[in-house]
């Protein structure tokens, strides 16, 4: 493509994206008219005219006009108006998302060497141009892998009534650029277009009651059943085509190196209502959903496979094992036409299928991906040589992806929970009197001396509390599991709030009562369970190093890690780390922490996967993808990553297919040509690292001295954004505070940035950066090394990009108003000046270093979309400024009032996207 072609297409692409977006906004006028009448829609006009004229001037009548304009504005109208708002966001989403997807399938359509960057085609045609041998690429593919784990963590305010409808729409906005549509096809789709926007306007957008723990399970398995499911083996089909064609005298077979695992049914941690009952049904439910789509698959093959031996023959170990299944199922209704064999095997599958884990179905998700195999290679001698069975080739690595389990699901519970349980559980059988007053090492001697015994030490005789009893039964429970849906179904135990090396040891003492963990008295070792570290405040990440090497050198550990192919997997938290210290300073911390402890893994020979706990947020990790994997040090590649996926997150990435593979492809090929590219460090790291220490140190400062030291800031905090509201917005089953009280230490890190997203402060995506950064940059020499670390460092280059992000969302004059909500209005000015402060002195050093006019000058179309947004977005933050105060004033009994809030942050939500 040229310069010139490039540009024009560019310019092409921003009138169909505007085009679509009128279109939409044109409907939705016509909607608001019919449920409404034309004063809606002049209302509506009114305000989004009156807010667009304040960002092109800020004038003082303008401001009284459109205060003056919301104040008056009443109910029933004044709820249209902000719900006709935060429509027009889910609209634009909806546009932005088509018009992703057509700049997609504009390059697919181009030349090889104008593919996509970041797509599969482009970027191993680039390892092939770079003369990256096929021998060194099939080698890292063995080890690599990308784990993207589900999480029902509460920041989707969006029903799935909403969503399924969100995708209806998208649909027919993606059939309109088909340019062999008739005028009847065109006003066919436009009518539905109409029809579904009315729809969604009829539909009530706030779920009446918040979900339970299966209803956040339904909605992960809704991603799965849309688009993951078909998504996953086209990205390893595409890869292994791919290779062929640039490497033809290798025989390639990508291994499975992209999957999705989950946390809905098995995170704990906080939340009461995730019993072992809950997990086991939502093991029951993935086997339900996966059973169903490989079922599905099958008869679609039956529909397609009509061979008939009268026509051609089939191989002797397919008749073989078509006779097999006749006489262990001789009950089973024979396939009508017996000539046609591949119809008759497969209603033997899906048959056995039917009995999966019962008398002759399949035991093993092996001898499923078996008899598909043996149809192949039956097809295969019938067929032209290098022929692809596609249909049959997808449903063989679904089968070797998601098992008969789906996807792996994490259980996680906090650490002081084991400790509580053992402290009993020992005190009952004279192990140790009161372990939980004991010092670290002492505990590691009684638990060591515990795990080393053969013997159990729980008491048959004895009736524990009911706290410890849960705490047994979700290990009893795992181990039901393992035998019901195998190992893969539970693998990993994730401890929140690791502080010592006892808390993991006190995990593999409960495995081993529930004999998923056993040393035999001649010393043989078995463990069926990995048990993870969550490292998430600063100190947690300090200690992380000496706490793994403590961990590494006890030789009952090291048994245990032999027994699991010498692997560790270590989760780092980014919510809690940027909540007590800042992103900068947490970001840096994630940083050393895993270069500290990959080292000392390394010295051990032992293999480290981090899993990576990043919201949605830019305050709590968030960002693209692949800009998340291209942060990491390079030396974190070698046995794995894992990353969180959680929240509105999910809905923007793996609603509609295109999206999802695109994301994931940009992902999938960021990992595989890192880790080619080898782990060789920079030599100019050590001064780079020497530096984000200086600027660490002095941003954390900063940060605490405001959220800790300042007397004032959790009255401002809460008074100055919609936090006390939140709790109304069903949008999660867990309570937004972890002990149920309104400390600051017991606030969760998600209503946290979410409050702060609506007040449009970001706070927490930014704030203390620009002191830190500036004043490393004083001096010339450090300015000159802080532009180098921007361009050659990718650490550096994501977090500064994250850091405008942050910026660029953020909205001080938006911001302002909520200062009419503190009480204390000098308090608000003072904290307020200092916020204001910060963000300018942030984005005067991030442009210096950058050497950019304005923020996101690299990402024009984020930038775009930001400023297209903001008018919008503008109204719903006056209105809820001015409902807030008025529910306020009324001490909060009045649910219509309550109702509409609710709905301004709904509307905020869907406006600025990642914000929880």
């Amino acid at each position: 493509m040229t310069i010139d072609t490039a540009r024009s297409t560019q310019q092409s692409h921003h009138v169909a994206l505007r085009r679509d977006i009128n279109m939409l906004g044109s409907l939705l006028g016509d909607v608001l008219v019919q449920h409404g009448g034309k004063e809606l829609l002049d209302m509506v006009e009114a305000i989004r005219e009156k807010t667009k004229s304040l960002r092109q001037e800020a004038k003082p009548e303008t401001s009284n006009e459109l205060k003056q304009t919301i104040q008056e504005l009443q109910s029933p109208m004044r709820e249209q108006v902000i719900r006709a708002f935060a429509l027009y966001f889910h609209l634009v989403n909806i546009a932005e998302q088509n018009h992703r997807i057509r700049r997609r399938r504009d390059y697919q359509m181009l030349e090889e060497d104008q593919s996509q960057p970041g797509s599969i085609p482009y970027a191993i045609s680039l390892l092939k141009k770079n003369n990256v041998p096929g021998e060194l690429i099939e080698d890292t593919l063995s080890s690599l892998s990308l784990e993207l784990i589900l999480t029902a963590h509460p920041t989707e305010a969006t029903r799935r009534s909403v969503l399924e409808i969100h995708k209806r729409i998208a649909s027919s906005l993606q059939q309109l650029d088909n340019p062999m549509l008739t005028k009847r096809e065109q006003k066919a789709l436009k009518e539905d277009l109409l029809n579904e926007i009315t729809t969604l306007w009829q539909t009530d957008e706030l779920r009446h009651k918040k979900p339970t723990v299966m209803d956040e399970v339904n909605m992960g398995l809704f991603y799965f059943e849309e688009t993951l499911f078909e998504v996953l083996p086209e990205i390893h089909q595409e890869l292994e085509e791919c290779l062929d064609e640039h490497y033809p005298n290798a025989t390639w077979h990508v291994p499975n190196i992209l999957k999705f695992g989950s946390w809905i049914g098995g995170d704990r941690d906080g939340n009461p209502f995730v019993t072992p009952d809950v997990t086991w049904q939502t093991l029951q439910r993935q086997r339900d959903v996966v059973l169903s789509k490989y079922k599905d698959s099958v008869k679609e093959l039956m529909r397609k496979l009509s061979q008939s031996t009268n026509r051609i023959p089939i191989c002797g170990e397919l008749i073989a094992s078509i006779e097999t299944d006749q006489a262990l199922l001789p009950e089973v209704k024979e396939w009508g036409v017996p000539h046609e064999s591949y119809r008759v095997k497969l209603a033997y599958v899906l048959e056995k299928l039917n009995r999966v884990n019962s008398d002759n179905g399949y035991n093993d998700v092996e001898s499923f991906i078996d008899d598909l195999k043996l149809i192949g290679n039956s097809l295969r001698q019938h067929y032209p040589e290098g022929y692809h069975f596609s249909d049959l080739n997808k449903l063989i690595r679904q089968a070797s992806l998601f098992g008969f389990h789906l996807a792996t699901l994490d259980i996680r519970n906090h650490s002081g929970e084991h400790e509580e349980a053992i402290t009993e559980i020992f005190e009952r059988v004279n192990v140790a009197s009161n372990y939980s007053s004991l010092s670290e090492d002492e505990k590691l001697k009684v638990l060591v001396n515990v795990l080393e015994d053969p013997r159990p030490v729980l008491s048959t005789y004895e009736d524990y509390t009911e706290k410890t009893q849960k705490i047994l039964d979700i290990f009893s429970m795992i181990k039901k599991a393992h035998n019901e849906f195998g190992k893969d179904s539970i693998s990993v135990y994730l401890i929140s709030m690791t502080q010592s090396a006892s808390d993991l040891l006190e995990v593999l003492v409960l495995a081993k009562e529930a004999n998923i963990y056993r040393q035999h008295s001649d010393g043989i070792v078995e463990s069926d369970l990995n048990i993870a570290p969550l490292l998430e405040t600063i100190d947690d990440l300090k200690a992380g190093p000496s706490i793994m090497q403590k961990l590494f050198d006890l030789p009952v550990y090291k048994k245990h890690l032999q027994e699991l192919g010498n692997r560790q997997e270590i989760m780092l938290g980014y919510s809690d780390g940027s909540k007590d210290g800042g992103t900068l300073t947490a970001n840096w911390k994630l940083y050393q922490a895993q270069q500290e402890i990959s080292r000392i893994a390394s010295e051990r020979k032992l293999r480290l996967k981090f899993f990576h706990g990043r919201g949605g947020a830019l305050g709590r990790g968030g960002g693209p993808l692949r800009r998340s994997l291209l942060s990491q040090p390079p030396e974190t590649y070698t046995a794995g990553v894992k990353i969180t996926e959680q929240g509105e997150v999910l809905s923007s990435r793996y609603l509609l297919f295109d999206i999802a593979y695109r994301s994931l492809e940009q992902a999938t090929t960021t990992l595989l040509t890192s880790a080619v590219s080898g782990i060789e460090k920079d030599p100019r790291q050590m001064k780079w690292q020497e530096a984000m220490e200086s600027i660490s140190e002095v941003s954390l400062k900063t940060y605490q001295s405001l959220v800790f030291q300042d007397d004032g800031f959790l009255a401002y905090f809460k008074q100055g954004t919609p936090l006390p509201e939140l709790s109304a917005l069903n949008i999660g089953s867990r309570p937004m505070s972890r002990k149920g009280t309104d400390h600051f230490d017991d606030l969760r890190a998600i209503p946290w940035v979410f409050a702060w997203t609506q007040s449009r402060q970001l706070m927490p995506a930014w704030y203390a950066s620009g002191t830190g950064l500036n004043q490393f940059a004083e001096n010339e020499k450090g300015l000159k090394l802080l532009k180098e670390m921007y361009q050659e460092w990718p650490f550096f280059a994501s977090l500064i990009d994250n850091l405008q992000m942050g910026l660029m969302k953020a909205d001080l004059a938006t911001a302002e108003k909520y200062m009419d909500l503190i009480d204390d209005q000098q308090l608000a000015s003072r904290i307020f000046d200092k916020i204001v402060g910060e963000y300018h002195r942030t984005k005067d050093v991030i442009l210096t270093i950058t050497g950019q006019e304005e923020l996101l000058d690299g990402t024009p179309n984020i930038k775009d979309s930001i400023r297209l947004r903001n008018p919008y977005v503008d109204p719903l933050s006056s209105l809820q400024v001015e409902l807030i105060s008025t529910y306020r004033e009324n001490n909060s009994e009045d649910d219509d009032l309550l109702k509409e809030i609710l709905l301004t942050i709904n509307g905020i939500a869907a406006g600025l996207r990642n914000t929880g």
